[in-house]
């Protein structure tokens, strides 16, 4: 599956569904650093996604 097709596939879910899929991904890679916290792909995801939220949150508290 292309990145394209996944972006596709993350437009058609419903709000709901978005919040079950971050929550596999970040379950699936916390379990990753139990098994191995100097696993290089889950600290990158975990920094990645700190810094979404960051930047999301920034931009919320912008708009008020």
């Amino acid at each position: 599956m292309s990145t394209s097709d996944i972006w596709d596939a993350l437009g058609s879910l419903p709000e709901q569904e978005m919040t079950h899929v971050v929550t596999r991904l970040f379950a699936l890679y916390e379990a990753r650093l139990r098994q191995n916290p100097g696993d290089a792909e889950a600290l990158h995801f975990f920094s990645n996604l700190n810094l979404a939220v960051t930047e999301t949150s920034q931009c919320n508290s912008n708009r008020r």
